[in-house]
């Protein structure tokens, strides 16, 4: 009887303790809403896992090639319009089947923002003081500085170029200097030069969209700042990067076979 009467009295202070005791939110001084909007912000500064880009269309040139937008490009200074005279690209109304010269083709590694701007996937990993971004298109790791550092004066100009990165509010502004002019701007022949300065900024709208925008400011290349409205990639929590390389041999044999014969006019009868 006496552990039964101890029983039933720790079994009713236990329910004056629950009666008394205040929720989480009152513990916290948080509101349930306050509490939602703290969550969406923690996912909302998780850019993690593989993204996707998809056409917008499927009516061409509806490739998803659409990062850096056409339909935005500002003029191009002389200096630009000599380099853009100079592309043939792989594809747009100026490419000219089996005279193309895209420095992919010669297996030039591709920078930002034409590295941006393929329909393949890309994987972001985010570690403390930086964020990895994977490229499956030519397997390409680029480091974006996520510590505080600032951009350098006097960068060495490379395909990558050298990017630093901050938090305003819930979007990821990527700045990035230090690029050489031997890539091209996106797939069509825009140019870049070595003066370009590269913003980008992620924003993830929920767990299954991320939008990216890419403002170019170049002004070597344009008369002034190319901005691209925002582009949508979908996260695809069960893909993997694949292995892409470009191996010479096997782009020469390409070139041989297929794309230079495109060019060639079939014999007449």
């Amino acid at each position: 009887m006496k552990h039964r009467a101890r029983f039933a009295g720790i079994i009713a202070m236990l329910g004056i303790s629950l009666a008394i005791a205040p929720d989480a939110s009152a513990q916290t001084g948080k509101s349930p809403e306050t509490k939602i909007a703290e969550d969406a912000a923690t996912l909302s500064h998780d850019l993690s896992g593989v993204w996707m880009p998809y056409p917008d269309t499927d009516v061409p040139p509806g490739t998803g090639k659409n990062a850096v937008d056409q339909a935005t490009r500002p003029p191009l200074t002389p200096w630009g319009q000599e380099r853009f005279n100079a592309s043939k690209p792989l594809l747009g109304p100026r490419a000219i089947p089996g005279h193309e010269n895209s420095p992919s083709l010669k297996c030039d590694p591709d920078g930002p923002p034409k590295l941006l701007n393929h329909p393949n996937p890309f994987e972001i990993i985010q570690v403390p003081g930086r964020v990895f971004m994977f490229f499956e298109e030519q397997h390409i790791w680029r480091t974006v500085w996520a510590d505080g550092r600032t951009l350098p004066k006097d960068p060495d100009p490379s395909y990558l170029g050298y990017a630093v990165s901050h938090w305003d509010g819930d979007t990821f502004v990527v700045e990035t200097t230090g690029f050489n002019d031997k890539q091209w701007a996106d797939p069509y022949g825009n140019p870049r030069s070595d003066e370009m300065r590269l913003t980008e900024r992620y924003r993830r709208l929920n767990p299954d969209t991320l939008s990216q925008q890419i403002v170019i400011d170049d002004p070597k290349s344009y008369t002034r700042v190319w901005t691209s409205p925002p582009k949508l990639y979908k996260h695809e929590p069960g893909w993997e990067i694949a292995e892409w390389f470009c191996i010479a041999d096997e782009d020469k044999s390409y070139d041989n076979t297929v794309r230079k014969p495109a060019g060639v006019a079939p014999a007449s009868k």
